[in-house]
């Protein structure tokens, strides 16, 4: 990693949506942003592509062996139906989220990533988007929940699914200070 590079962690597991977590690492690494998968166990995690098992990423880190958050200067978290609802199960995993928002770093979440957002206790009374069969649990959560590409809220940065991507990559590196072009990023 350069010294002066932005960090942002990726954290996910097996099960995380592969166009979620590859398309957007890309974007961000494209803008000089380094990045550093997270995961609940070390070695490497298994994608989902659409409906069967997809390529793998490898652990840089595991949450047990990430004690302190502020290496980082930002928090990703693809969504995928399997990877936030293995995430939310584990304690760590959820208190990395809250030490994100408690430092008021940006914390980007997509499709079904936002069930992160509501184990940690972080959306309510923010504007957030999600992938259509969550909205229920944003809203019950206390999110003002919209429809649209991308919502920003204070630190929070929240999409919807895979056509949402370069949007959510944009909003991302830009929370960063790096300023991007659109046609510069990847889409699903």
């Amino acid at each position: 990693m350069s010294s002066n590079a932005k960090t942002v962690m990726i954290l996910a597991t097996d099960g995380f949506e592969q166009s979620e977590l590859m398309k957007p690492k890309a974007n961000l690494e494209k803008a000089g942003i380094d990045t550093v998968v997270v995961s609940l166990e070390s070695g490497e995690i298994k994608g989902w592509d659409q409906d069967d098992w997809g390529k793998s990423v490898k652990v840089d880190k595991t949450v047990d062996d990430t004690s302190d958050c502020s290496e980082f200067d930002a928090l990703l978290i693809p969504g995928g139906q399997i990877n936030p609802d293995l995430l939310r199960a584990n304690d760590r995993a959820v208190a990395i989220v809250r030490e994100f928002n408690d430092a008021g770093k940006p914390i980007a979440a997509i499709c079904h990533a936002p069930w992160m957002l509501i184990e940690a206790g972080v959306v309510e009374g923010k504007t957030a988007t999600c992938y259509t069969s969550i909205r229920t649990d944003l809203k019950n959560a206390g999110a003002n929940v919209v429809d649209q590409e991308v919502a920003k809220d204070g630190n929070l940065i929240t999409s919807r699914n895979p056509d949402d991507i370069p949007a959510f990559s944009k909003a991302l590196i830009e929370a960063l200070g790096v300023m991007v072009e659109d046609k510069e990023l990847e889409s699903a």
